[in-house]
């Protein structure tokens, strides 16, 4: 685990929660899919997960986890949040909004919890992986864990590729 000033915020979270995770770090100066995705080499891509958050028409905030490789829809976005249209916030509002800088934000943790969606997809694995609350942090965990810590609405929100 590393020494307890190593710990991020979300680690903390799970800590305190007696929630079992692991944790991985990689170099982020070396920052790419690659890298991020499959810090070990050991995971599926399609384990690894994204946060994106958006803002609908109605300027409430969502949070959206998709897989790494696929992109957010933001009309199936906006149909399941029940807005007419949803925008992925600008990059300088993420770190004063949620307390995560870009490439570094974690659906556990957040200032405020948002309403969070996550990729049908996701309840194909046992395990998931998304980001530890730090550029260069993953948490893998399982859905029902996950479910422990915030509330997750699984919907279909990524584009046919």
């Amino acid at each position: 685990m590393g020494k307890k000033e190593d710990k991020t915020n979300v680690m903390r979270i799970l800590d305190k929660m007696e929630i079992k995770y692991n944790y991985y770090s990689f170099d982020s100066k070396r920052l790419n899919t690659a890298v991020v995705a499959n810090p070990r080499g050991q995971q599926d891509l399609a384990m690894v997960f994204k946060t994106l958050v958006t803002v609908g028409k109605s300027k409430e905030y969502y949070v959206f986890m998709v897989p790494i490789e696929k992109e957010l829809d933001l009309k199936k976005a906006a149909k399941v949040a029940g807005e007419k249209s949803i925008e992925m916030i600008p990059q300088r509002e993420l770190l004063p909004l949620t307390g995560y800088v870009h490439g570094g934000c974690s659906p556990i943790g957040m200032k405020k919890q948002f309403r969070t969606f996550i990729d049908y997809t996701a309840e194909n694995f046992e395990t998931i992986y998304f980001s530890g609350g730090r550029v260069g942090h993953q948490i893998q965990l399982t859905l029902s864990d996950l479910q422990k810590v915030i509330r997750v609405t699984f919907a279909e929100i990524t584009k046919d590729m």
